[in-house]
């Protein structure tokens, strides 16, 4: 576990003005870091200026809270933050023994290197590869799911699941590959098919050794400097691809709204950065504040930021908790004995029914053949 950060009050003034906090520009702000407008009246909030003002939230917590919540997160157990509702008492419900959040998002959107930033943030410092990254230069990308224990512990209370990235020159088998997962689960080490991509026959089965998790949360991870890139072009193909993974209806029956996740920010000027976000968000329908987490993962020197970028790593953290907080709240409660009988009774009448039902149909085909011989 690396040291713990500590700042004095000079120290949190200083990061306030320091070369981080990135969107502090002439025209929202003036020389002293502070809004040139009056963020107390809400009717002068526009999209922007919510945006802005989250930035500042999180570099204003960002200090202080960092060691705070990232020792929730390190002490967290499953079920941890599930609140009694309707009179059900926690130990009805049936809460998996690990919260698992898979990472999805088109190929080349970060989604390995934000699994390197949370092994630093929640981990220990530096740049471990822990999980291998594919980039402009390499042709690595991911061929198994991989199951990852960012916080080191044998009894950590949550796991995070990388994936392929996807095609979106094929969306239509990319989505129904996620949905796959959304509905049975995810395995460590099992293979993710492509179609038209030869797997070889050691890819046909995955190692029965691991355990099968259902997914509680997804994160969508997206690249916004192709964001960016496309709503100036007018190409919106890699916008719509991303839409189509964000309102997946078997992802919308395991929440609400995924998280998104936008990296490669750093590659933009502050302006871009931010309008950048604020169509997204405007696209995909979601808050431009609560919706969002603009977390670049390697910084213009190839270190993580998190190293001298305390929001950086405020916000990935933040990002997580906001995960587990929605796991903990979908949990449902065990079935008992009388739901099973249900289910089991129910089962029988559909077999009874469909066996009817194939009867009627037979018969019916039989009587309009003999009709015809007659005639």
């Amino acid at each position: 576990m690396r040291n713990q950060l500590s700042f004095s009050d000079e120290d949190q003034d200083e990061l306030q003005k320091s070369a981080i906090c990135w969107w502090k520009r002439p025209e929202e702000f003036d020389e002293n870091g502070h809004f040139k407008i009056d963020i107390s009246n809400f009717s002068n909030l526009t999209p922007r200026i919510k945006a802005l003002r989250e930035m500042e939230r999180l570099a204003f917590v960002a200090v202080e809270g960092l060691e705070d919540l990232r020792h929730k997160l390190i002490s967290y157990r499953s079920g941890d933050f599930w609140l009694p509702v309707g009179g059900i008492k926690k130990e009805d419900m049936d809460i998996p023994p690990v919260v698992t959040i898979l990472l999805a998002g088109i190929s080349g959107s970060g989604k390995s290197s934000f699994i390197n930033l949370m092994y630093s943030v929640l981990g220990r410092s530096g740049l471990i590869p822990f999980a291998q990254t594919s980039g402009e230069y390499s042709n690595y990308t991911t061929m198994f799911l991989e199951e990852h224990n960012v916080v080191r512990s044998q009894r950590s209370g949550f796991c995070v699941y990388d994936t392929r990235g996807l095609d979106q020159n094929q969306m239509t088998e990319s989505l129904d590959e996620v949905s796959t997962w959304m509905s049975t689960g995810v395995l460590h080490n099992q293979p993710c098919y492509r179609f038209g991509v030869e797997t070889g026959g050691s890819m046909e089965q995955s190692d029965s050794r691991y355990v099968k998790r259902k997914v509680n949360c997804v994160m969508v991870v997206a690249d916004l400097s192709k964001i960016h890139k496309a709503f100036e072009c007018g190409d919106l193909k890699p916008v719509e691809a991303l839409r189509d993974l964000f309102h997946l209806p078997s992802i919308k029956y395991c929440n609400d709204n995924p998280i998104l996740i936008l990296t490669h920010g750093d590659t933009l000027n502050a302006k871009e950065r931010i309008n950048g976000r604020l169509k997204i968000c405007e696209y995909l329908g979601i808050s431009e504040t609560t919706g969002a987490y603009d977390i670049p993962c390697l910084t213009e020197q190839g270190i993580l930021p998190e190293e001298s970028d305390p929001v950086t790593a405020f916000a990935l953290t933040e990002a997580i908790y906001r995960a587990l907080l929605q796991s903990d709240r979908t949990h449902l409660p065990k079935k008992k004995l009388k739901d099973w009988i249900v289910s089991f009774l129910s089962w029988i009448m559909l077999c009874i029914a469909s066996f009817f039902a194939i009867l009627a149909h037979f018969f019916s085909q039989f009587g309009h053949h003999k009709n015809k011989l007659k005639l």
